[in-house]
């Protein structure tokens, strides 16, 4: 999984995407993912922050918040738009992110917005069989 700090892409990026203010604005609220600050990002997606906004690897607010382990963070994005399933560059989605690192508070946030574990590559299904969590996998209903 994948952890940058820099600049907006994809279709949230706009014509001021290489303006010095805007990079420091979005790296920012990278930051605010990774750090689980979950008041401060959900007050800049209330304030017009796109919230799936991705950063040069594909990464969104959500993979960042779901890879790091904070479920409250995630939520607070999720209710405002953001995409369970956006998987990132390399074909990897939040759920798999969460499974990866062994967030299961995570891993049930995503599920209850609608995440698909059969999503990404490696998949959340793939990524608990790799590692052998059964519980996962019953989860998944993939046993």
């Amino acid at each position: 999984m994948s952890d940058a700090n820099t600049e907006p892409q994809g279709p949230e990026a706009t014509e001021h995407a290489h303006d010095p203010e805007v990079l420091q604005l979005a790296a920012k609220v990278f930051e605010l993912a990774r750090h689980g600050d979950t008041d401060t990002i959900a007050a800049y997606i209330d304030a017009g922050v796109p919230a799936n906004l991705t950063n040069d690897r594909g990464d969104s607010l959500v993979m960042l918040a779901a890879y790091h382990g904070h479920a409250a963070t995630a939520e607070a994005l999720l209710q405002r738009g953001a995409d369970a399933d956006r998987a990132n560059d390399r074909g990897q989605t939040p759920l798999a992110g969460a499974v990866f690192k062994g967030e299961d508070e995570v891993v049930k946030t995503l599920l209850a917005h609608g995440a698909d574990p059969a999503a990404g590559t490696p998949s959340a299904i793939d990524t608990a069989r790799m590692f052998q969590k059964t519980d996962l996998l019953k989860l998944f209903g993939a046993e």
